[in-house]
């Protein structure tokens, strides 16, 4: 029983499926010069972008408005009863409004319309019934009806949401496209995520300064660099002239291989003896990505920081990189 059960909701969710996945592709022929229109009137927008709708189309409508505000556009979501009793007072000219309405018929947000033609406010419907009295009083109507919905009975919004949301979408990435959005400006709306910390945060945001960095003198005897070396706990020291600036640098690596070569005579050797010359550097107001990327293509774990006479201002370990969240 439960086999059979179990076998019926699997072919039926498989039905819900493939409905709303014909519902989005339905739209692809859709698009078109109304499309065109639409992407016209936002991207030409001097206000906000003010999307509206009632119920499961108002859902899909924050997350249209969402898609939009991240993506370099004004927007905000306007509760349609809610802009009936004085919340129409946020939208003023120079605005634009998304209605979503399914049936095209929504009495909230007809109760709107007069208010936004004396504002003179553009108008999109996104409609499955271009003869509305929304679609009517639109400036472009999107046409996202569809065959039907996922819901057996034919009444909970399911395909008709996706078809939204879908057509929503669109709209939003193809003005992106149209104001030539970048990674850059994406992260700029997104200080807080991971894509933010990659492209945002600098190098002296996150790098070891003053008496963190591990410095030793080029005479200084190898036991008491590789002193240094351990109590910094980085793997590694900078190595410099008599005027402080980096000659070079000794790493665990180089440790190992002194050893190799030298045995116990290492110990007597001097920093300049071991150090390896020309390392790696960056400056302090270069992205803490680009540390990443030289690290990765050079497979080193520290890079050390210059100022612009050559001195050691900062260094910067992988462990850094990794809290940060920036790898």
């Amino acid at each position: 029983m439960k086999d059979t059960e179990g076998t019926m909701f699997i072919e039926q969710a498989k039905k819900v499926l493939e409905i709303e996945s014909a519902a989005i592709s339905a739209l692809i022929d859709r698009i078109d010069d109304n499309f065109l229109n639409a992407i016209d009137i936002i991207y030409s927008c001097n206000g906000r972008v003010v999307v509206t709708g009632m119920g499961k189309s108002g859902l899909i409508g924050k997350k249209i408005t969402s898609t939009l505000a991240s993506t370099g556009t004004p927007a905000l979501f306007l509760h349609p009863a809610e802009g009936g009793h004085g919340d129409l007072g946020m939208v003023t000219k120079g605005d634009v409004v998304i209605a979503l309405s399914n049936s095209g018929e929504t009495e909230e947000i007809i109760m709107i319309l007069p208010t936004l033609k004396r504002l003179e406010i553009k108008l999109i419907a996104l409609t499955g019934n271009t003869e509305s009295r929304i679609a009517r009083a639109a400036d472009v109507v999107l046409d996202v009806s569809v065959k039907e919905e996922a819901c057996p009975m034919g009444l909970a919004p399911t395909a008709s949401t996706t078809a939204l949301l879908a057509i929503g979408d669109a709209l939003a990435v193809t003005v992106l496209s149209k104001r030539g959005f970048k990674e850059e400006d994406f992260a700029f709306f997104h200080p807080g995520g991971n894509l933010g910390r990659r492209l945002l945060m600098s190098i002296d945001e996150i790098m070891h300064t003053g008496t963190e960095i591990p410095a030793v003198n080029f005479k200084t005897l190898m036991k008491d660099a590789i002193m240094e070396i351990s109590s910094k706990r980085m793997g590694i020291t900078t190595v410099t002239d008599n005027d402080s600036r980096l000659l070079g640098i000794i790493t665990d690596g180089d440790l190992r291989r002194g050893l190799e070569k030298f045995g116990e005579k290492l110990f007597s050797l001097k920093a300049e003896d071991v150090m390896a010359y020309n390392p790696k550097t960056l400056t302090r107001d270069v992205l803490a990505v680009k540390a990443v990327e030289i690290m990765e293509q050079h497979s080193i774990t520290s890079l050390v920081i210059l100022d612009p006479d050559g001195r050691a201002e900062g260094i910067v370990h992988l462990h850094d990189l990794l809290k940060s969240g920036v790898v």
